[in-house]
């Protein structure tokens, strides 16, 4: 993806930032909150960026003051600067025209994007993964150093094997902060995702922030997933889960046509030229990515060519097929049709050839209540669907090099 490295004002110096953007059209953007002492660099932030822009949803993600590569002392900071910094970084996205509408927080940044939300009405969704109820809860991770820290002002403790010197400031201001209202608040679609094995923030947890919100809200389990979503599969399940939800709330424009390209005309454009990532564009109103697989050196984010000429007969197919149940008044319920493609042998298909040839094989389920003629005669109607006839029959390919 790519990904311009930038910086922004935060409440107390620079901000250290990257800003993944799609490889095709941006369609929203986002703010990702990384967890307590972590960073924007983390593999769960970075694999559930990669995930949305992939999707059309441009990500922020960025080092909250004192730590990674931002400004700031991380002892002078405190729960609610991290939801100033937040703030900062949905101004500074609004300054380039690329307005957030979406927030998501990882453990204690989930709980820092639902208290910024409760002020920020431009966010339409927010989406937590581990975070806690009461933002207090981090405390536990230094519980052994809290009467040092009351009686000196600061200590310095191991979180994750890297000392931090926390203040008593950040003691009084995380535990002091009470999330329910702001919960209550929001005026935005809520997904709490959360493993139920979370050693480090319990389950309920999840179930408290669940009950202090007001629809719309949805739950998910992350199932054995660990705290950090370390694994790949995880964090790509959770990436999928938002952008699938997201959708609904976001309301995502349709991307801008390709210049140059009017109406009708299908334009191919590579997005990535390390690889064969393509953004297709059909009009105003649609656009789909293909690709190849990681074995024949493409990265899989989307169908590959022939599996696009399969989807076209597939759909065409079923289209076919209901177009003429409908006019005929029959009790079709549902079509679906499974196609696959081959190279064989042209004289496993009795062209008396020896060259190889392509073979496209469909399976169609009809679903109703439809009597053995219905069925045999739906069967024939699909050989009339018009993309089945245009494979069968010889085409021309007229090719022209652009100006």
């Amino acid at each position: 993806m790519p990904t311009e490295r930038i910086t922004f004002d935060g409440h107390a110096g620079t901000l250290d930032a990257r800003l993944d953007l799609p490889d095709g059209p941006h369609l929203a953007t986002a703010v990702f909150a990384h967890c307590f002492t972590c960073g924007k660099d983390i593999p769960a932030a970075r694999r559930i960026a990669a995930r949305l822009t992939t999707l059309g949803i441009a990500v922020l993600r960025f080092d909250f003051t004192g730590l990674g590569h931002s400004d700031g002392e991380f002892a002078n900071t405190s729960f609610t600067s991290n939801v100033q910094d937040l703030a900062r970084a949905v101004d500074y996205l609004e300054t380039r025209g690329m307005p957030p509408a979406l927030m998501i927080g990882h453990s204690l940044g989930g709980a820092a994007v639902l208290r910024a939300t409760a002020d920020l009405p431009q966010i339409k969704a927010v989406a937590t993964l581990g975070a806690p109820f009461d933002p207090g809860h981090v405390t536990h991770n230094f519980a052994d150093a809290l009467p040092e820290i009351a009686a000196k002002g600061a200590a310095e403790v191991s979180l994750g094997g890297r000392p931090f010197r926390i203040g008593q400031s950040f003691v009084e201001d995380v535990s002091g902060t009470a999330l329910a209202p702001a919960i209550a608040k929001l005026n935005a679609a809520l997904m709490v995702l959360h493993a139920p094995g979370d050693a480090i923030v319990g389950i309920d947890n999840a179930s408290q922030i669940f009950l202090a919100a007001k629809h719309p809200k949805s739950f998910v389990t992350l199932d054995d997933a660990d705290h950090l979503i370390t694994r790949a599969e995880h964090a790509e399940y959770a990436a999928d889960i938002i952008a699938t939800w997201a959708k609904k709330y976001l309301a995502l424009k349709p991307p801008a046509p390709p210049i140059g390209a009017p109406e009708g005309i299908v334009r191919s454009s590579e997005a990535d030229p390390n690889g064969y990532l393509q953004d297709i564009t059909h009009g105003t109103r649609h656009h789909i990515l293909a690709d190849e697989p990681r074995a024949y050196g493409g990265t899989n984010q989307g169908l590959s060519p022939y599996g696009l000429l399969s989807a076209g007969l597939a759909a065409c197919t079923s289209m076919t097929i209901r177009m003429y149940a409908r006019r005929k008044g029959w009790p079709l319920e549902h079509v679906s049709v499974d196609v696959s493609h081959n190279k064989v042998h042209a004289q496993d298909a009795d062209t008396g050839s020896g060259d190889k040839i392509d073979e496209w094989k469909r399976r169609i389920a009809l679903r109703g209540q439809l009597d053995g003629e219905q069925r045999a005669r739906l069967l024939e109607i699909a050989d009339r669907c018009p993309v089945h006839r245009t494979l069968e029959q010889s085409s021309t390919v007229i090719t022209e090099l652009a100006p």
